[in-house]
């Protein structure tokens, strides 16, 4: 017959393939990837980039007294 206070330990296993998150840390840098190259390609869209005009005149007259 059992005692209340008896204790029973129970162990358990759980074997891993051992290959870690490699998987999920792929998929992130991936994933990054692919929304930087569509930010470059649609930067026009998106205000990020455009036409910038620079006017640079022909000549700069300075006159020393």
């Amino acid at each position: 017959m059992a005692d209340e206070h008896d204790t029973n330990d129970r162990v358990t296993i759980v074997e891993t393939d051992g290959g870690g998150g490699s998987g999920g840390v792929l998929a992130v840098v991936l994933l990054v990837i692919v929304v930087l190259v569509l930010l470059f390609l649609f930067r026009d869209q998106l205000g990020f980039g455009g036409d910038t005009d620079i006017n640079i005149p022909d000549k700069v007259e300075v006159n020393v007294n």
